[in-house]
């Protein structure tokens, strides 16, 4: 049977994307007499909410890292394809490949997940990457090592200023991460490693355009996460906004500020896909989508996670991994019934962003978390998420040992 073609006798369900939505549909349908395609570019899923650990040397990659084929190993109905998808034809309900035949579907599930957006500059990327991929991780992790290298061959006081100034670029979660983690790695980690500098004077710059950092979060949350950022000897910089960077540095407000790394964590647009169906209706790139994550005029077609555009309660959903998660094992429960699915209707399970080894925030509802409280619930979410046991050991036991030692085991450069 040619991929381009599907049986009669068993419905077929492809999924584009192995990201958190990807996933749960598809471990939602395994064990079942639907057939199921996972189709992603790469082997692997990803936990990015740790990225930034990996970025900064915290955790291995691997340590992040689960092989699709291996979590689904046991799902006999379920093959896994690592391909590129160009587009999607919802006419012959086919999808097409970069290489190789097109894939035909009953019901088609994408998932592509979200990019960052350099507000129309692409040129920026290649100057501040952001943690979203390993490419990218391994990319920062290389440049933060090699610029405490560098600075210790420095033959002057401002190049090796220079080389100790790192900026991170957006006041959400991930960039507060960042921020925190690069004061961390330099103020700890590094401490005595050194001869010819002291990396705790590393001069780490937090920069947001808006008011003040963890918009999506209470004030009171936002405040105290730029306190204790400050305590860490992160400069926080609010409405701010970054004019040019190049380079050697970063331009912010007319103020051009030498630096040798550039991490940015500010805004995200949603991945390729909305184009295959009709295009996007916000500027975030998102498709907007029925409450029964079906998309509207298009046959069997359904949108999950960063790529969908879904208001409950009068306000669009957030880009976070459980409300990914939750809509993809909602999706999946019905497409394995065979029964259309029925309006999706997202339950938080608290928001959090961790600031440094005893600091983060959390918030549920009326419940609102700070410090070593909200750090601990933090950690313990983290490794219920992670993918597969190994990864939960070993993750734990490398926080277990940070928190008592400060020391990180990933410091290489690639």
């Amino acid at each position: 049977m040619s991929d381009a073609t599907t049986t009669s006798a068993r419905p077929r369900v492809v999924i584009v994307g192995g990201g958190f939505g990807g996933l749960a549909c598809a471990q939602a349908l395994a064990g079942s007499d639907v057939e199921t395609i996972l189709v992603d570019q790469h082997n692997h899923h990803l936990f990015q909410p740790l990225l930034y650990q990996a970025a900064t040397a915290a955790l291995s990659p691997a340590d992040i890292t689960t092989p699709l084929r291996h979590i689904l190993a046991q799902a006999k109905n379920i093959t896994v394809l690592m391909a590129k998808v160009t587009g999607v034809d919802p006419a012959a309900k086919t999808v097409r490949l970069e290489t190789g035949d097109p894939l035909a579907y009953d019901r088609l599930v994408l998932a592509t997940g979200a990019v960052y957006s350099y507000f129309g500059h692409p040129e920026w990327e290649a100057k501040a990457p952001a943690p979203k991929s390993i490419h990218s991780v391994r990319e920062i992790r290389s440049r933060l090592l090699t610029a405490f290298e560098d600075a210790e061959r420095a033959k002057d006081e401002e190049a090796r200023r220079g080389l100790l100034t790192f900026v991170v670029v957006g006041g959400g979660p991930t960039g507060v991460e960042t921020a925190g983690a690069i004061a961390e790695l330099a103020r700890w980690t590094l401490k005595g490693d050194f001869r010819r500098f002291d990396p705790a004077k590393a001069r780490v710059i937090l920069m947001e355009g808006g008011p003040r950092l963890l918009a999506a979060f209470p004030d009171s949350l936002g405040d105290y996460a730029k306190a204790a950022l400050e305590a860490l000897g992160v400069e926080v910089r609010l409405g701010h906004d970054v004019e040019a960077i190049d380079d050697g540095g970063v331009t912010l407000n007319g103020e051009r500020i030498p630096a040798a790394t550039v991490v940015w964590g500010a805004g995200t647009r949603a991945a390729e896909g909305a184009a295959w169906v009709g295009g996007s209706q916000d500027k975030a790139g998102r498709i907007a989508i029925a409450p029964d994550l079906s998309v509207p005029g298009c046959d069997g077609i359904y949108a999950l996670g960063d790529l969908a555009l879904l208001k409950q309660d009068g306000a669009p959903l957030p880009g976070l991994a459980q409300v990914a998660a939750q809509q993809g094992a909602h999706l999946g429960r019905a497409l394995r019934t065979g029964a259309p699915p029925t309006p999706f209707r997202y339950r938080s399970k608290g928001d959090t962003a961790v600031i440094g080894r005893r600091a983060a925030v959390f918030t549920l509802g009326r419940l609102r978390l700070k410090g070593r409280p909200a750090w601990l619930l933090w950690a313990i979410v983290h490794v219920y998420l992670l993918i597969g046991f190994q990864q939960r050991s070993v993750v734990m036991l490398q926080w277990i040992w940070r928190y008592f030692t400060a020391e990180r085991g990933a410091r290489l450069i690639d």
